[in-house]
């Protein structure tokens, strides 16, 4: 009886407990029902139905039937998150990351059993809240990629629990607090890419004895590494880098059982450390400090070193042989140093290298005869040191290298025959040594880029180089080349470049050269060519230099010549007759056609005969073999020149000294012209441009040929007060900024009725032309057409390089600065396709910590336009973005802004194709689908899309843009590693619905809602 008393006992115990549990699963699925409620019944989760249990749904996860993790991650979320999801009790995971929440840190303190919180790649904003600890039970935290700004409260260091602590790439602009030493259990610690205030790494760090991964990449830190951190025994990963931090590296560091150290780009000093037994150490990178001394010869102990970057320093002595036998080392970079002594021979023997950069040293003796003994290796860089003897053979049979530079060297003899025609060689530059022998008759498939000026290389251009098909840079200047240029080269459609010059070919110049449509660069000087220069010399749509000088070039020089845009054109000493084309006949080209006694120009500045003239008239008709004039004339007719000039000259004078009296010259860089010398270059034959503010002129300021580019605001003597405030606010902000990416102003000239404002030049124009050149040049008239095609890789860097000026512009700079008219206009090119920022006189300085500006007009260019600035007066740098995102779109699908049709910009209508889920192939430039970077171009496709987003506090910030332009390209056009662990960018790049596309629709409703949202920078 009693056994049967205490079954019954058990079964109601069970049912009762069954009971329970039901009800408390009803209730935590009211909770999450009321949650998905709150959050706008997003689809991502409609599985969420009252008629299902909990922990039947993909993103809950239940413990003895009760609900303990929830997962959010990448749903569109939109809205901020209501602290009634504390109602679940057992709860220990959230997991928000890869949405779009805005708001400020989430009230979760209710969330009592709370132990992994992520909230990473959000639009949270504020600080992080001082009660931050009541979160007492958290093992995980990652507030990474979001918005917050302040301080990071000291109250953190109280969340004993916690291993691993994300704040990356958040606003943060004032301090870290010591108390994060306290954090005894502390694994993992990011806090890379925020502007905190200027700080010392706190000796409390020292404390964290469990600590495998520090990342404090770009977080302002100044001083002394700690020598606390010989304490971090636990250490794996440490990444200093883009700091401020100087001194030497504590001694013991190198003990640590280290797999990762990264502390480039700092301002270390003294001499690095002799390691002592770290030989756990993977990989070294200590590359852009200012360390000095020997490299230890310890390192030749690292059994397990893979990387060794040690490039741009100031390390001194010689290369510890021992390197050279470590079995793991895969990249080796110490270039930019004062390294002598030779490089160890057995470099390559004991390891698969890929990587060898030593270039721009001191070192000595031979190039290392085994590199390539693995198999692997892919560049060899070793210009600009003293090398000498001859390239090893076995480099002739390197199958896999890609880049070969070694310029500037004491090389001698003949390049192995293999490594011109190795299968993955793309650029080998050998100028600037001994090298003798001739050219191959074949040219490995992949070749771009020959560099093998100032040798000894001899012999005739191969009739075979028109199977170069790839070459788009050949440059053989002052060898011993000899014979006539043959035919074949014509077929070199890609050539942007070639120098033959002080070579010894003969012979006429071919006239097939139509075929080279993409060539900017072209110099034949200094040799013995004849005949006449070629009429399709004239039809080159994109030449920029042009240099036929010191030849045997006779008869008229082609026409369309003066139809060219050129920045430099030299066709002095040659027996060229007749009169020089109109466009020419300026002082910019005073230089250009001397030691030619029988050509003439109608502008007697230039010092050439008058074609009008009866002297000219007499030599032309004897260069022709016609009549000669007798000799009075000639002496009657120059001594009326000859007195006409000086009259004219007394005259011009005393004009020019009155004219240079009303002009005032304010100089913001070392100048080497005068005013006087822009002011007579404003002629129509410089004419390069105009707008709705002036116009733009190309002058030539020194005998070097060297340009400035001059855009004179008005010419009127009427004051117009708007162009008044363009001028002053474009000289505020170029006057007072300075970055590689934006246009350096170097000087203004102003008098009653004029204002001038002298840039650098830019020889390639601004990127529209580039992208929709055919439209332009149908219309234009204009003799210069685009015709070349901007290939992936120079669009992505053009991308990027606008991204760094913008990225400068609003977060970096002392003023943050609002361009307000970006577009590719106003993106100019340099001759390397270097991007620069121009134009701002649209622009406007904001004050730190200031909210939106009001503006009393709308400014812009049409198909730029933020949705917001359409409909509101108030300005944030979101409205950069937008814009900048159109010329993304533009980029990738060579499309304008607004010339897509009646109904579409550019931004609707990629928005709609995405919105339909068509194939991102086929909004791609038809120009570039055939290209081997559709999945780079599909991702910067993504980026565009994100930043023009209709709601500005949905779209990233020019920092967010620009690191995720960066994780397209192979390097960070510093020579620094991806790191592809460091942030994932997928929520920038992800995914996007159709419903951004209605909100395009309906933009004139909740901007001011989005307005508020300021980032402070």
């Amino acid at each position: 009886m009693s056994q049967l008393c205490l079954y019954f006992v058990f079964l109601l115990f069970i049912s009762i407990s069954l009971k329970v549990t039901s009800q408390d699963i009803n209730a935590e699925r009211d909770v999450l029902l009321d949650l998905k409620r709150q959050l706008g019944n997003p689809p991502s989760i409609q599985s969420w139905t009252s008629s299902s249990s909990p922990c039947d749904w993909p993103e809950i996860n239940c413990t003895a039937n009760s609900v303990t993790e929830v997962h959010l991650a990448d749903k569109n979320i939109t809205v901020p998150i209501p602290p009634t999801i504390c109602g679940l009790k057992n709860l220990t995971l959230l997991d928000l990351a890869y949405n779009y929440i805005p708001g400020e840190f989430p009230p979760l303190y209710n969330c009592s059993k709370l132990q992994t919180l992520d909230l990473s790649q959000n639009y949270f904003v504020g600080s992080i809240p001082d009660q931050i600890d009541r979160l007492s039970t958290l093992v995980y935290l990652d507030v990474g990629a979001n918005n917050f700004s302040g301080n990071i409260p000291p109250s953190i260091g109280r969340l004993s629990n916690l291993q691993t602590l994300y704040m990356y790439q958040n606003l943060f602009n004032g301090t870290f607090p010591k108390e994060i030493g306290n954090l005894s259990n502390l694994e993992v610690l990011g806090m890379a890419y925020n502007e905190f205030s200027p700080v010392r790494i706190p000796q409390g760090f020292g404390q964290l004895r469990k600590l495998r991964y520090l990342w404090m990449t770009r977080t302002n830190l100044i001083g002394q590494i700690p020598e606390s951190f010989n304490n971090l025994s636990s250490l794996q990963h440490l990444d200093l880098s883009g700091n401020n931090l100087e001194g030497p590296i504590p001694g013991r560091l190198f003990s640590l059982n280290l797999t990762h150290v990264y502390l480039y780009h700092n301002k270390l000093s003294g001499e690095i450390p002799r390691p002592v037994e770290a030989l756990n150490l993977v990989e070294i990178d200590l590359s852009m400090n200012t360390l000095t001394g020997s490299i230890p010869e310890e390192f030749g102990k690292l059994q397990y070193l893979d990387f060794l970057n040690l490039f741009s320093n100031r390390l001194t002595g010689g290369l510890p042989a021992s390197i050279g036998f470590l079995p793991a080392l895969r990249d080796f970079r110490v270039f930019r140093n004062n390294l002598t002594g030779v490089l160890p021979p057995e470099f390559g023997l004991h390891s698969k290298l890929e990587g060898f950069e030593v270039s721009q040293n001191q070192f000595s003796g031979q190039l290392p005869e085994n590199l390539c003994a693995g198999g692997v290796l892919q560049g060899v860089v070793a210009h600009t040191n003293n090398l000498s003897g001859e390239v090893p053979k076995s480099l002739g049979n390197c199958r896999t290298l890609r880049t070969f530079q070694l310029h500037n060297n004491r090389f001698s003899g003949e390049i192995p025959q293999g490594l011109w025609t190795t299968f993955n060689l793309s650029t080998l530059m050998l100028s600037n040594n001994s090298f003798s022998g001739e050219l191959p008759s074949e040219l490995a498939l992949n070749m771009s880029r020959v560099e093998i000026s100032d040798n000894k290389f001899s012999g005739e251009i191969p009739a075979t180089v028109a199977s170069w098909t790839n070459l788009v840079v050949f440059q053989a200047s002052n060898n011993l080349f000899s014979g006539r240029i043959p035919k074949e080269i014509t077929a070199l459609s890609s050539l942007t470049t070639l120098l033959l010059n002080g070579n010894d070919f003969s012979g006429e110049l071919p006239s097939e050269i139509i075929s080279w449509r993409q060539l900017t660069t072209l110099d034949l000087s200094n040799n013995k060519l004849s005949g006449e220069i070629p009429a399709a010399v004239g039809s080159l749509p994109n030449l920029l230099n042009l240099d036929l000088s010191e030849n045997q070039f006779s008869g008229e020089i082609p026409l369309g010549i003066g139809n060219l845009r050129l920045t430099s054109l030299n066709l002095s000493s040659n027996k060229l007759v007749g009169r020089i084309p109109s466009q020419f006949d300026n002082l910019a080209y005073e230089n250009s056609f001397l030691n030619n006694a029988d050509l003439c120009a109608d502008d007697p500045i230039l010092r050439l005969s008058d074609c009008n003239s009866e002297l000219h008239e007499s030599k032309g008709l004897s260069s022709r073999h016609i009549s000669i004039i007798l000799p009075f004339v000639i002496l009657f007719s120059l001594a009326i020149l000859v007195l006409s000039f000086f009259i004219v000259q007394d005259y011009r004078r005393k004009k020019r000294r009155q004219y240079l009296a009303t002009w005032k010259l304010t100089s913001f860089q070392r100048l080497d012209f005068t005013e006087g010398k822009i002011l007579s270059g404003l002629t129509n034959d410089n004419l390069i441009g105009s707008g709705g503010s002036g116009k733009v002129y190309r002058i030539i300021i020194n005998p070097s040929n060297e340009y400035v580019a001059v855009k004179k605001i008005w010419n009127t003597k009427k004051l117009d007060y708007k162009l008044e405030k363009e001028f002053l606010a474009e000289v505020e902000i170029l006057s007072s900024i300075r970055h590689s990416n934006i246009v350096k102003l170097l000087c203004c000239i102003s008098s009653e009725d004029s204002k001038l404002l002298v840039y650098e030049y830019m020889e390639n124009h601004s990127l529209d032309r580039w992208l929709h050149r055919n439209k332009k040049s149908s219309v234009s008239g204009s003799g210069s057409v685009y015709q070349t095609v901007l290939d992936w890789p120079t669009r992505l860097r053009i991308a990027v390089g606008a991204a760094q000026g913008l990225c400068y512009m609003h977060h970096e700079c002392p003023t943050p600065i609002i361009h307000r008219d970006v577009k590719s206009s106003n993106i100019l090119l340099d001759s390397e396709f270097k991007a620069k920022i121009a134009d701002f006189g649209l622009a406007k300085m904001l004050t730190r910590h200031a909210g939106s500006h009001t503006m009393s007009v709308v400014a812009g260019s049409f198909g730029y336009f933020a949705p917001e600035y359409a409909y509101t007066t108030k300005v944030n740098a979101k409205v950069d973005v937008y814009s900048f995102g159109v010329v993304l779109l533009e980029l990738v699908t060579g499309r304008e802004a607004n010339n897509i049709d009646q109904n579409m910009n550019l931004v609707e209508w990629a928005w709609h194709h995405f919105s339909e889920d068509k194939p991102i192939t086929e909004i791609l430039d038809p120009e570039l689908r055939e290209s081997s970077y559709l999945e780079d171009m599909i991702m910067v496709y993504k980026i565009g899309i994100m930043c023009t987003r209709a709601s500005p506090s949905t779209r990233p910030s020019m920092k967010e843009v620009l690191h995720a332009l960066r994780s397209c390209c192979p390097e960070d056009g510093q020579g620094a590693k991806k790191k592809i662990t460091d942030i994932d960018m997928a929520p920038l790049l992800g995914s996007v619905t159709g419903t951004y596309l209605s909100s395009y629709k309906n933009s004139k409703k909740g901007f001011e809602e989005d307005d508020s949202v300021i980032f402070d920078v």
